[in-house]
């Protein structure tokens, strides 16, 4: 008869000794569709208030025998991550040409980059040269490569990105949708709206700012795309010589 009581009397005790919960912490359980803020815990439910400001009522002792997330230690950290990837088009990667270096160079966040890496790259090849081997051996700068010193010196350089936790710009496995350029790092701000907007506006930056490494996103064909190339194919077939 008192299963239930007893069960929840256990849980509360664990939730509370082990400072699991508290009201006010944002907490995930998908399972139970929760996802919100902790506004009351009693003996034996939690109220969970979701963003769409339903409510969960999520019994005490399955917040001990099932998983879900407290996303406390991410608001005491000051810093919420960004973790997402731009997607490059392959085709688009090559080595960079002396020209494209001289327009790259105009990026005051390239300096120091370009500038070591042309030494770098100098001193190996002049070795190479020394033991008669095919310049085809030698090593060159790639505008992917330049593309990513750029973005780890510009998220270093925003205000808005935290400096003290981790900032990272990788690739990840290229797949059929293009080559993945991770940008992990952390806003300095954890509350939702303004740290959706510093994701957004490093995102929107990011993408504008492609086309000068000679760059593509790989966007998968759409039909306006088909449209227009046999259009295109319809126009070439149709020039009169």
């Amino acid at each position: 008869v008192f299963q239930d009581t007893i069960l929840s009397l256990v849980a509360s005790i664990q939730l509370s000794s082990n400072d699991m919960i508290r009201v006010g912490d944002w907490i995930e359980m998908p399972q139970l569709n929760a996802d919100g803020d902790v506004i009351d815990i009693a003996l034996h439910t939690v109220r969970v208030q979701n963003w769409d400001k339903t409510i969960t009522n999520i019994p005490t002792k399955r917040l001990i025998s099932e998983s879900f997330k407290n996303w406390r230690g991410m608001q005491e950290s000051g810093g919420r991550r960004i973790k997402r990837a731009l997607y490059i088009d392959q085709n688009s990667i090559h080595f960079l040409s002396d020209e494209q270096k001289k327009k790259l160079k105009r990026f005051s966040l390239l300096n120091d980059y370009l500038e070591q890496k042309e030494k770098d790259i100098s001193e190996w090849n002049s070795s190479l040269e020394q033991t008669g081997a095919d310049p085809i051996n030698g090593r060159q700068v790639t505008n992917i490569g330049t593309f990513r010193a750029y973005v780890k010196q510009y998220l270093s350089n925003r205000p808005d990105v935290h400096k003290g936790l981790t900032l990272m710009v990788r690739q990840l496995s290229p797949g059929p949708q293009g080559l993945p350029i991770e940008i992990y790092c952390f806003s300095n701000d954890t509350a939702w709206e303004t740290y959706e907007g510093i994701q957004s506006d490093i995102f929107d930056h990011l993408f504008a700012i492609l086309p000068q490494f000679d760059l593509q996103v790989f966007q998968e064909t759409s039909g306006q795309d088909v449209r227009t190339a046999v259009q295109q194919l319809g126009l070439t077939q149709n020039k009169p010589e």
